[in-house]
């Protein structure tokens, strides 16, 4: 049995003033098939970049394994793809190259394209096979299903259910669920690990969070009594004390001394009262550390056009006069959530520029009322950069509620003052997300919005969804999210 031993682990980037980890200690068999969540920002990636000695820190770690990092670093995204295989992978020929592509049902054709020109979901393919293809090292798998189909997920979950062990950051729940055993959290106060998969972890948290809820409301009750008692103890010994001066005739006077042992035992009442109390407070403040705020997210539908307010009929887009999938037919109504699923490279982020006016070639008929107010989040989030405020006056969206969308999904004040093209993926993908939803539309448009975020935040967009029933189509992989909110399934093959 090997182990990655972390102790007293102390790090913060240089010029922040919060450490992301802070004395942290915990144990981690290589065996053992570990998913790796939470929040966005809460430091998943660095503790990998830590486990791989890329930044200096306090503590130790001890390990005797060595590690493979996914996604694998391409520092020239203009090579052939098949020549990124090779650099990762030096050892393998080609055949078994295709015979891996073919298993992703990727066209072989990409292998012979530049990197950088190849679509997010077959980049990702392509450094999936230099993964399958490398070696066996302990592997660190940095969010490898952003862009993947369903169809390459079930390929990969059944790769990693033949590994040994691993660190896997994933967003996706039913993803964790098919290929961890165990879970280990990056929470507010400290880092948890526990057996079992993603599921089995959500339920001990909702536990866990529950009693502490009780409790807390049970100690502030406890105080709020014991607060009392104290007073009027206090009081009581306070009289007693002040009776031994007065005399009740001329010819009698009080006993001081039994006063004095009345007022003295009143008075070591009232230290064991402010000891409970003392004792109280401290077991409070032990509690609701590491319970996440679910803020409600609010989204304000316009919901007004007459249905139907998109119609499709026999489209099929083309690329070089190749037409990409067959002929698909569909309505959107108002209130309708449609989900457009299919393989990468199908052509489904094309259905969506299409809806929104982008110039793309096609056969068919595409009917979208003029009228309609359109929110759409893009897959890309290159382009994002510049002040919060900035952004916020750019699209014509209130400030306050912009910020507000983006605080309940986790993002701290101190990130407002970061320029948009410095945050995380998943932050920038908030700042998409915050955006559409702070605007008013007959519909909303997104374009693997989910990609990047964590998971809380999936479930918060998902039951803002619900309560307020927008009118979305929209392009997602995590099979949870599609199956929870769509109203419609539109498969393109």
């Amino acid at each position: 049995m090997s182990l990655i031993s972390v102790n007293n682990l102390t790090f913060g980037y240089e010029g922040s003033t919060n450490n992301i980890f802070e004395n942290v200690s915990f144990n981690i068999d290589t065996d053992w098939k570990l998913g790796l969540i939470g929040r966005n920002g809460k430091g998943k990636t660095t503790f990998l970049k830590l486990l791989l000695g890329n930044y200096e820190y306090k503590g130790t770690i001890t390990k005797n394994v060595d590690f493979d990092y996914f996604p694998f670093e391409i520092k020239d995204k203009k090579k052939m793809a098949i020549e990124i295989v090779n650099e990762i992978a030096p050892n393998v020929e080609d055949w078994e190259i295709i015979k891996e592509l073919n298993l992703l049902n990727a066209n072989t054709e990409i292998l012979y394209r530049e990197f950088n020109l190849l679509s997010g979901g077959e980049q990702v393919k392509i450094l999936l096979i230099s993964l399958f293809l490398k070696g066996n090292n302990f592997l660190l798998i940095d969010e490898p299903t952003n862009h993947l189909d369903s169809e390459t997920r079930n390929h990969l979950v059944e790769y990693l259910k033949r590994k040994n062990g691993f660190i896997l950051v994933s967003h996706d729940r039913n993803f964790l669920d098919k290929v961890v055993n165990h879970i280990i959290s990056i929470n507010n106060t400290n880092i948890d690990i526990q057996k079992g998969n993603f599921s089995s972890w959500q339920e001990n948290k909702i536990r866990q969070d529950n009693f502490e809820i009780t409790q807390n409301e049970k100690l502030i009750k406890d105080i709020s009594r014991l607060e009392i008692a104290s007073k009027n103890t206090e009081n009581w010994s306070n009289k007693i004390e002040k009776s031994k001066y007065k005399t009740i005739d001329s010819e009698s006077s009080i006993d001081r001394g039994y006063v004095g042992h009345q007022s003295a035992k009143m008075m070591k009442k009232c230290k064991v009262i402010e000891k409970r109390i003392e004792k109280a407070i401290d077991e409070k403040s032990s509690l609701l550390n590491n319970i996440d705020r679910n803020d409600n997210l609010k989204i304000i539908p316009l919901g007004s056009r007459k249905s139907p307010i998109i119609v499709v009929k026999d489209l099929q887009i083309k690329y070089n006069d190749k037409k990409i999938f067959n002929k698909t037919s569909f309505q959107v109504n108002n209130k309708d959530r449609i989900a457009i699923t299919g393989k990468n490279g199908i052509g489904k982020s094309s259905v969506l520029k299409l809806i929104i006016g982008d110039e793309i070639e096609y056969d068919g008929i595409i009917k979208v009322n003029n009228e309609l107010t359109i929110s759409y989040v893009s897959q890309n989030t290159d382009y994002l950069k510049g002040s919060l405020k900035a952004f916020a006056n750019q699209n014509k969206i209130n400030e306050s509620i912009f910020k507000a969308m983006l605080s309940k999904m986790g993002i701290s004040n101190i990130e407002f003052d970061k320029d948009i093209k410095e945050m995380s993926e998943g932050q920038k993908k908030k700042v998409l997300i915050a955006k559409s939803i702070s605007e008013s539309a007959d519909i909303y448009i997104w374009d693997e919005p989910l990609n990047y975020i964590d998971i809380l935040t999936r479930i918060q967009i998902e039951e803002a969804i619900i309560k307020y029933q927008p009118t979305l189509i929209f392009v997602e992989h995590d099979e949870a999210f599609i199956k929870n909110i769509a109203t419609k399934i539109i498969h393109l093959y």
